[in-house]
Formats: structure tokens, sequence, C-alpha cells
């Protein structure tokens, strides 16, 4: 691919009102379109006959399963964060994008799955979907409207993000430790803070031609909100 230059392009935070606003319709465009895919992919999965047996029996077949999923996906959010924020060419920006969202379709797939089968409908996901949007147009507004750096919860939230993975991994190898409503609700606000941070970074940090990888921050908060959101609502099951 050939290589792209950004001769004009700045810290969003130093860039005229227009290009400002600019970068961030771009940002939240991109956001929207990944959660669009997201949902189409998801949708289509779903729809696959007999997905539920194919889906279960895979990680059925060992208790390890679910952690070497587990493992491989953290090695493509890896690989997607690094495209996304290359220089190189936006077709990479792009692919590593489309990697992450693919990603985690096939990561959500089984939750989704046993969420419908408590219901015998997408009624749960639904709801689940409403209360993630409402939450994060709520910290949204507050982090475009203060302006505020919220840089600082760069630390807070590697650390946390340590922990639980930490506390994950435990799960599978120690049986009487159960990841329940707390734990939920834990990870919903870590989600809420990622959101801060990385709406914080688009106004203070991010060049205006970074809309692609602040879109992939972005998205990922918001699943990551989503998937414990969900995982609340069917514990009150």
């Amino acid at each position: 691919m050939s290589n792209i230059d950004y001769p004009n392009s700045q810290a969003a935070s130093m860039a005229s009102v227009d290009e400002r606003s600019l970068f961030i319709r771009r940002t939240y465009a991109h956001l929207a379109g990944a959660i669009g895919v997201f949902a189409f992919l998801i949708s289509l999965l779903m729809s696959i006959p007999g997905i539920e047996d194919t889906v279960f029996g895979l990680l059925s077949t060992s208790r390890y399963s679910w952690l070497i999923v587990m493992g491989m996906f953290i090695g493509v959010s890896y690989l997607a964060d690094r495209w996304a924020s290359s220089d190189t060419s936006r077709g990479i920006q792009y692919a590593g994008l489309g990697v992450y969202v693919v990603a985690e379709a096939i990561i959500f797939l089984p939750l989704l799955l046993l969420a419908r089968a408590m219901t015998g409908d997408a009624l749960l996901i639904y709801q689940a979907g409403f209360l993630t949007v409402v939450l994060f147009v709520g910290i949204t507004v507050v982090a475009l409207t203060t302006r505020k750096d919220f840089s600082f919860l760069g630390g807070i939230l590697k650390v946390g993000g340590i922990l639980a993975l930490g506390l994950v991994v435990a799960s599978f190898f120690f049986q009487g430790l159960s990841l329940g409503l707390w734990f939920s609700a834990a990870m919903v606000m870590l989600a809420a803070g990622s959101v801060l941070y990385t709406t914080g970074n688009m106004i203070h940090r991010y060049r205006t031609d970074q809309y692609v990888a602040a879109s992939l921050g972005l998205f990922s908060a918001v699943a990551l909100m989503f998937y414990y959101i969900l995982r609340i609502l069917m514990s009150r099951r």
C-alpha cells in the first residue's frame, strides 16, 4: 500500500474549530459504522441454523476452550489497535478497525446466544443495547462539554484491566472463584472510564487525522460496556 502523508495534521486541541469539529464528526461516524457492521455480523451469525449447538459444542470440548478464545482475542485486539494507529496507510487503519469488529462479533456470539435462549427472543439484548447507548451518550456529553483532560485515567484503566484479566483467568483454575454481579458492575465502570479517557484524548491528544484509531478506542469501550450490562441483566434472571 502507498504511504500517506498528513502535512497539515496537528493535535485536535491546536486545530481550528472547523478542523476539530470535522475530526469529531468523522470519529463518531466511524464509530456508528463499526457498530452497524457489528450488529449486522451478529444478526447474520445468530440466524445460522443450529448455531447454538455448534458454538456451545465447541466451547464444551474443554474447560479451557473459552480461555483459549480469550487469548486469541487479546492478540487480535493488540494487532488491530496497532494497525488502526498506523501512519503507514489509511488502508491498514481501516483493516485494523475491521479486524477488531469481526473479533468482537465472534467473542460476543456465545453470550448473545445464551441471552436469546433465556427469553426466547432478543429482549435482553435490546435492553442492554438501549442502556449502553444512554450511558455512553451521557458520559460523552459530560466529556465534550467540560473539555477536561482525563489522561490521568490511563494508569487506572491499565491497572484495572490487568486485575480484571487476572480474575477472569483465575476463575478458570479456581472453581470457587465466581465473577458475579459486582464484577460485572466494576467492568461497566471500567468501560465508562475508558469512554471518558478516549473522549478526552480526542480533544487533547489525538491528531485530526487519527479518527480511525479514536473510533476503535470508543468502539472497544462501548462493546465492553454492552457486554457487562447484558451480563447484569442476565444475572437478574
